[in-house]
């Protein structure tokens, strides 16, 4: 399997560290606020590649964490933390807030199909460890303490190592692009990191520690979390390319600094779903949640998209590619997934006995080609387009043969069958939306009602009482309370 290391910028063959087994860390959310599409895609990005890792055989040990602390204002060292603001101004303790965002992301994350990792750590149940990572860094020279915080020294370590080998940023540019800054402040550089934050009388999140009582910097939890659960080496971190820098770019420094080298074997990166070219989420209040989606209440939708429309809506597009939102973009989504399901059912009847003959026999030789071209696609950084484009190959003979105009013997439908099941449901992580069947199917169902009443009406108008009575009647039986008004009628099922 190749995968792109954003460390080297090119495709890779991947290589567990340890022969069978992957360990896998991945940047989760910050839990102040529900989750939103932008939220969607790394989940979705990275539980592809868990499922595909799980399938090719590999035991798999994913962390994705839980930021429940230190995620200040603007990504910076200065500010409010993003859960006490919220908490500050719901007049809540900062873990009610932290606790009922992490309920609705892991529902949001269920709905959409995503398997939950191996382990989920909060960074406040890790404050020990990272500060531990801190006394390291320390000790090995590459931080100072000011005024009860610490900083991690980027002049220094850059000396020695390299700092921006991941962003392909220079020192330089770092500090150019930090100096519009109002000032430094307790740092020696502009472009220097905060690893501990001593706190200010009105912070609520705190922990004693031979520094002050504080906080630990946003970057220290994912090192550290990352180092306890996966090792000092492990193979792949990822999570969206939004946390290149500063966030990945001081996670490889920390982890130098600390132990000597780099922990992460595969660096991945998920792009960006954007509005209007611009990057979702919450910093620019452009972002529409998971649950407004999932009921439509957003403004800028025009109808509520089921959990399995956003998974084959991310899924069409390769995950180092951009995403543009829109409504056309999501309804052909829809259509495309409810095809595919389609396929799959057409494919079930087949196996259930039905006897197909046409001109075209499907052999089991194109089904061994079929799971070729599916394999390539996956092993090639996760390319689920063409997994998704070779599967509708695949759905056009279906219907060749449900149109009898194709013939398959039982044993090649079978094969078909399981390939279809594995790539679709096991790896893509898809299943039937029965919510959005029965949606469709209730919308139907209504729409049959008003066509029988409305012949009553015509009945009524014609004056054919008997006819009238009759249509009446017989809804009344099948459990219909059909009510005359100054409009036409109304009615309702009597369960």
């Amino acid at each position: 399997m190749l995968i792109y290391n954003t460390l080297s910028r090119k495709k890779e063959l991947f290589k567990s560290l340890v022969e069978g087994r992957v360990g896998m860390y991945v940047c989760g959310p910050t839990v102040y606020g529900d989750a939103h599409l932008g939220h969607a895609r790394p989940a979705i990005t990275f539980d592809l590649l868990f499922r595909y890792l799980l399938h090719q055989g590999y035991k798999v040990r994913y962390v994705r964490n839980i930021t429940d602390v230190g995620h200040l204002e603007h990504d910076a060292d200065e500010g409010e933390d993003k859960i006490a603001k919220k908490a500050r101004l719901e007049q809540l303790e900062p873990m009610e807030v932290a606790q009922y965002y992490t309920n609705r992301f892991e529902a949001a994350m269920d709905a959409l199909g995503c398997l939950r990792p191996s382990i989920e750590p909060h960074a406040t149940g890790h404050i020990i460890e990272q500060q531990q990572l801190v006394e390291e860094i320390l000790a090995n020279g590459y931080a100072y303490e000011s005024n009860g915080s610490v900083y991690f020294d980027v002049e220094k370590y850059d000396k020695d190592y390299k700092y921006g080998i991941l962003s392909g940023r220079s020192l330089e540019n770092v500090k150019d692009a930090s100096r519009e800054l109002a000032g430094v402040g307790e740092k020696r550089n502009q472009a220097d990191f905060a690893l501990w934050k001593a706190a200010q009388p009105e912070h609520i999140m705190r922990w004693p520690s031979k520094w002050s009582d504080g906080f630990p910097g946003w970057h220290c939890e994912c090192t550290a979390m990352g180092r306890k659960y996966l090792g000092n080496h492990f193979d792949i971190h990822g999570g969206g390319m939004d946390l290149v820098f500063p966030h990945h770019e001081c996670e490889i420094a920390q982890a130098v600094a600390s132990q000597g080298d780099q922990m992460v074997r595969y660096w991945m990166h998920n792009n960006m779903i954007t509005i209007d070219g611009k990057k979702m989420g919450k910093s620019y209040n452009n972002f529409i949640t998971l649950p407004q989606f999932f009921d439509g209440s957003h403004p800028l939708l025009t109808q509520a998209y089921s959990p399995m429309t956003i998974r084959f809506f991310i899924l069409q597009a390769h995950y180092r590619s951009t995403v543009d939102f829109s409504n056309d973009a999501l309804q052909a989504a829809e259509k495309g997934f409810a095809r595919l399901m389609e396929g799959w059912k057409n494919l079930q009847r087949m196996a259930e006995g039905q006897k197909v003959k046409g001109q075209l026999m499907v052999e089991m030789k194109w089904v061994e080609e079929l799971k070729t071209r599916l394999y390539e696609a996956m092993d090639d950084d996760l390319n689920s387009p063409i997994v998704i484009s070779t599967l509708f190959d695949a759905c056009r003979i279906i219907n060749q043969l449900v149109d009898r105009k194709a013939s398959i013997q039982q044993e090649t439908a079978q094969a078909l069958i399981e390939l279809f099941r594995t790539f679709a449901f096991d790896i893509l992580g898809l299943h039937e939306d029965t919510a959005a069947g029965n949606k469709q199917r209730e919308e139907a169902f209504g729409h049959v009602v008003d066509m029988v009443l409305e012949q009553r009406q015509q009945a009524k108008a014609e004056k054919n009482w008997a006819l009238s009575d009759q249509i009446r009647d017989n809804l009344a039986e099948l459990g219909f309370e059909v009510k005359d008004t100054k409009d036409g009628f109304s009615w309702t099922l009597n369960k």
